[in-house]
């Protein structure tokens, strides 16, 4: 499974209950990571790409059970730490800003099996500049 998280700097997924993943350029983008694959989702994330066509949206309360090898689950309000070993690859958006976070990303991509394997920037429309990080194992 390939996992995509959007974090701020300091690695925040949720801020005062709210997404941090609203941007109309990063919902592009996931779907084109995505193409040809199955994108898995919760409800609530599937509520932002009510627009998306070509069926390739699976939702589900338990989308992280259920994504299998190749994959993709959008994550955003969930715990990854318990689905590490299904992980192949880490997609990161970051918003390169702070922002009061309740609820943080739970893997260390600073050790262990992860490794940065690309990085690039590009304008969003909410934000001037996301920084899309890939991280492989």
């Amino acid at each position: 499974m390939v996992a995509i998280v959007c974090l701020d700097d300091k690695n925040g997924m949720c801020f005062n209950g709210r997404r941090q993943s609203r941007d109309v350029c990063l919902r592009s983008c996931v779907m084109d990571l995505a193409k040809g694959k199955r994108l898995w989702m919760s409800p609530y994330s599937a509520e932002q790409f009510a627009e998306a066509e070509g069926g390739q949206i699976c939702v589900s309360t338990s989308f992280l059970e259920e994504a299998g090898p190749g994959d993709y689950a959008f994550v955003e309000d969930r715990a990854l730490a318990p689905f590490a070993e299904k992980l192949e690859k880490l997609v990161v958006f970051r918003w390169n800003r702070v922002y009061p976070g309740d609820q943080y990303l739970d893997l260390d991509l600073t050790k262990g099996p992860w490794r940065k394997t690309e990085e690039r920037d590009f304008p969003g429309k909410s934000h001037e500049r996301i920084t899309m990080e890939v991280y492989t194992r």
